[in-house]
């Protein structure tokens, strides 16, 4: 891993298991394994993976649905761990890959930028700090102090992605979110993305946008059916794509 290096995959691959028994309960679940009688298919979302992101680059992860993106970026962050192979990563992530899954939605917006905060791993004493930004720049107002169960799926997006993206994190995960909230906060959060990435901040972004690749990546990375088609400038892989 070179000194200007951030992420590195060497040969990674991630394989699932699916099974095909009706399985009704956990006694017959138990029962079926103990006696061997569970059929199992193996499905592999990616295979023999490698390259290397350096810091500050952002990188566009493109390709059809079911190509692996979505798992890729999940192995980078560290919600899962693949089957085969190595990941290497310098510097905190901030993954924003399922926008409000750590919210109570008993709770309210306030008690929510805590706890949501914490799971990213603020301090409270920071929350604290940055708690008028973060409200000021979600547009919930009166809003942050009603439980999140009777929000919008919009307003607990905006919340999530203000929350996210107060820091400026080493590296920055971000699947298809960019879409958040109404035209206006769309704007507001791709003013936001671009201020993180003129900070120095690697970002990797999955888009099946070719123009958001061109507009916002240096570079991309195309996924084709579970294997790395190409690597190349944002230009580059573009342009492939699109033939």
């Amino acid at each position: 891993m070179s000194d200007n290096s951030i992420i590195k995959l060497e040969n990674v691959s991630i394989c699932f298991k699916s099974y095909n028994d009706n399985i009704k309960s956990l006694k017959e679940f138990v029962t079926k394994t103990i006696k061997r009688e569970i059929k199992s298919n193996v499905f592999w979302a990616l295979q023999d993976v490698s390259f290397e992101i350096n810091k500050g680059d952002v990188i566009g992860i493109m390709g059809r649905n079911g190509a692996g993106k979505s798992t890729l970026l999940k192995i980078i962050s560290g919600i899962i761990k693949p089957t085969k192979g190595k990941v290497t990563v310098k510097g905190n992530i901030v993954p924003m890959l399922e926008l409000g899954s750590g919210f109570d939605f008993d709770l309210t917006g306030r008690e929510n930028i805590f706890l949501n905060g914490a799971i990213l791993g603020y301090s409270e004493e920071f929350l604290n700090s940055k708690f008028d930004e973060i409200v000021e720049f979600s547009e919930l107002g009166d809003f942050i102090n009603a439980p999140i169960r009777n929000y919008s799926s919009g307003m607990m997006m905006r919340l999530a992605f203000s929350i996210a993206t107060i820091v400026k994190p080493d590296i920055m995960i971000v699947d298809e979110i960019l879409s958040v909230g109404d035209e206006a906060f769309q704007k507001k959060s791709f003013a936001r993305m671009r201020e993180l990435m003129s900070g120095g901040t690697t970002v990797l972004m999955v888009s099946h946008s070719t123009e958001q690749i061109r507009s916002m990546c240096n570079k991309a990375v195309w996924l084709d059916n579970k294997k790395v088609k190409m690597i190349g400038t944002a230009e580059e892989v573009c342009d492939a794509y699109k033939l």
